[in-house]
């Protein structure tokens, strides 16, 4: 029987413990598999900063050239660098990175020429069946003339893409935190941001991938503890923090308080929509805010719901050519970079918003953030269908609520709504609320708590 590779091919990407699940011959492997699946005669490969990344991407290329392809490699580089390689240089591509999992993981995420992402449903589900055949058979049939691996940089043109698309010329100075938390926001935050008007105190960005000081996973309130005792220590505008691949960014304001990644989505929205001439498809998905599509719709935007998930998301901005979308998770995803998400572009709009007037951030984001949410609630249960079910019967005969299933449960009155989504992966429910005021929210997020742990 060939490997079962379920373990380690999830349904946007390679993500797997190594070398206990996956190790460079399997890289090797993938990366004749990506090129059969793609058609390919060229490509480009990117890592990040853990151990084991150079030796799996240079595996991966190995195993693509032998396949006919010519590999670009631009070595270490954020998650979005390598999207913009891909759109730049038109090429199918392939980043090496586990973004905020611990050491020992890494993953692979693809992608096809423009950053269109490869998934389940549109190529990784036929790369797995490759490789689960090859362990079996052994290596693939090289082709009869062998590609090149090449070295490219692309830093620099990454950081120059970036900041033609944001004006940063003319802001006041600002003194900003950056914690990188040891990923790859210390490689292209000093490139990105060299000769803006900031006086950047950096936090961890020294490359390593054992991460030492905390996880980088800025989505956790305990990963972002320091970053907010540095920013009130040093009396600065705002504190940013990166996750391990640096595709996301946080942000906290000058207080210290964290700014949700909706009201972030609501600022850029209006910021994409006022470049666009107040027109423009903007793509929020269902746990978002209320703030963000109000804002839209303010400033002559069209919001689209999707589900969670950057497939559905990256899917939706491509069918209706949107001009921007955010999630709650702080992905961001920009026309104007493929439709691929990049937490630095959506950094750069925030200090350009900050920088562009004279108050502080807390009151400039104030303007998008005019709800009180609960955050995302995890609960274990032994039967997702049963609870989820006893929330609909509880709800379901209420006059003053309308009820959907786009993606799990979402409930919906006038003064507040909810919704609960079944994990894929885990036996979890995930509740999101948001009322008009704290009390409403506790009340609503409480009863439906009661009812998901019975």
């Amino acid at each position: 029987m060939a490997a079962d590779l379920s373990q380690i091919v999830k349904a946007y990407d390679v993500r797997g413990v190594v070398p206990d699940q996956w190790d460079e011959t399997l890289a090797e492997l993938f990366g004749a598999a990506f090129v059969r699946v793609t058609g390919a005669d060229a490509i480009v490969t990117g890592h990040d900063m853990r151990p084991s990344s150079p030796g799996l991407s240079r595996a991966f290329a190995r195993g693509a050239a032998a396949q006919g392809a010519d590999v670009t490699e631009i070595g270490l580089c954020s998650t979005d660098q390598l999207y913009y390689a891909s759109g730049a240089l038109g090429l199918p591509g392939a980043m090496f990175t586990a973004s905020h999992n611990p050491a020992q993981y890494n993953g692979i995420k693809m992608c096809r020429a423009g950053a269109a992402p490869v998934g389940q449903d549109t190529g990784l589900a036929q790369i797995r069946e490759l490789a689960e055949e090859w362990t079996e058979s052994g290596a693939p049939e090289p082709a009869a003339s062998p590609g090149t691996i090449t070295q490219r940089d692309t830093l620099t043109d990454y950081a120059a893409h970036l900041r033609s698309l944001v004006d940063l010329t003319s802001i006041r100075p600002l003194k900003v935190v950056v914690d990188a938390g040891n990923g790859m926001g210390g490689h292209t935050v000093p490139t990105v941001f060299d000769g803006l008007p900031l006086t950047v105190i950096p936090m961890y960005f020294e490359l390593d991938g054992t991460f030492p000081n905390h996880e980088a996973n800025p989505l956790d309130p305990a990963n972002i503890v320091d970053l907010q005792q540095r920013v009130r220590e040093e009396s600065a505008d705002l504190g940013i923090a990166f996750d391990g691949d640096a595709d996301r960014c946080f942000v906290v304001d000058e207080h210290g308080d964290p700014v949700s990644p909706s009201a972030i989505t609501a600022l850029v929205a209006a910021r994409e929509l006022a470049r666009n001439g107040g027109k423009g498809v903007i793509i929020h998905n269902l746990i978002t805010s209320w703030s963000v599509p109000e804002v839209v719709r303010e400033h002559g935007g069209t919001p689209v719901r999707t589900r969670v998930g950057h497939s559905f998301i990256k899917a939706e901005m491509a069918s209706s050519g949107a001009i921007f979308g955010g999630e709650h998770s702080a992905h961001y995803y920009f026309k104007d970079f493929w439709n691929a998400d990049t937490g630095m572009l959506a950094a750069l709009h925030v200090l350009a918003a900050l920088g562009g007037q004279s108050g502080p951030l807390s009151s400039l984001v104030a303007e998008y953030d005019r709800y009180v949410g609960s955050g995302e609630i995890n609960s274990t249960v032994a039967d997702q269908k049963a609870r989820l079910a006893a929330i609909r019967s509880t709800y379901g005969d209420r006059e003053d609520v309308t009820l959907d299933e786009l993606d799990g449960l979402t409930v919906t009155s006038t003064d507040w709504w909810f919704n609960v989504r079944p994990s894929n992966t885990e036996p979890l429910l995930r509740l999101n609320a948001e009322a008009r005021d704290e009390a409403t929210m506790t009340k609503v997020r409480d009863e439906v708590l009661a009812i998901i742990r019975g």
